[in-house]
């Protein structure tokens, strides 16, 4: 009788024992699931599509220029390390107006590089249509010249160190007219992030 209630015993461990394994499986299963959807998701938009000669890539959620330059919305922008909610929060910008490029789109979310090359994935919603720039000089000692007018021999109104923000008001592709607090002047595009070689803003 006794060895009957131990072998009972041994049976009901085991049993416990392999439920509870199953049970961690299961949720190991999910957890790797969900992980591996967000690699997939990632990877996904990070894939170039395959554009004609002479064709413009675009978004595909938003139909927009891919890449382009927008700027961040709000003084406080979770960067995530991808297209999802659940994705980890790797940094946080608190820079409102700041210029980035997106560079992917998938669904409401926008892979999103600044002007020191850090990469991540922000809500659409956190992101602005309206322009802006960075100054970066050819040395980051080196003073930057805003000139009255687009003209390197005319008046120079302010000199900017590195990473003084601005708005973009206009570029004529070699010229930008940028203000910030301060100065208002024109910029030599080249000494700026935020517009691209020969790019035209009105």
């Amino acid at each position: 009788m006794a060895l009957n209630w131990l072998g009972f015993c041994a049976v009901l461990v085991a049993t416990l024992g392999l439920s509870y394994q199953m049970a961690m499986t299961r949720q190991s299963i999910r957890a790797g699931l969900a992980a591996a959807a967000a690699a997939v998701f990632a990877a996904a938009a990070q894939m170039p599509p395959a554009y004609g000669a002479g064709e413009i890539a675009t978004g595909t959620a938003s139909g927009l220029p891919i890449p382009r330059f927008v700027s961040l919305k709000s003084d406080r922008v979770n960067v995530r390390a991808g297209p999802n909610k659940d994705q980890e929060v790797r940094w946080v910008y608190t820079r409102a107006a700041m210029p980035v490029e997106i560079t992917a789109e998938f669904e409401n979310w926008r892979r999103i590089r600044d002007w020191e090359g850090a990469e991540g994935w922000v809500y659409h919603s956190l992101l602005s249509g309206r322009r802006s720039a960075v100054v970066v000089p050819k040395s980051k000692q080196d003073l930057v010249p805003i000139y009255q007018n687009s003209d390197s021999k005319g008046e120079v109104v302010a000199r900017l160190q590195s990473g003084v923000l601005g708005a973009l008001k206009s570029c004529s592709g070699s010229w930008c007219h940028i203000s910030g607090k301060e100065f208002d002047g024109w910029i030599q595009q080249e000494r700026i992030w935020g517009a691209y070689p020969n790019e035209k803003i009105e």
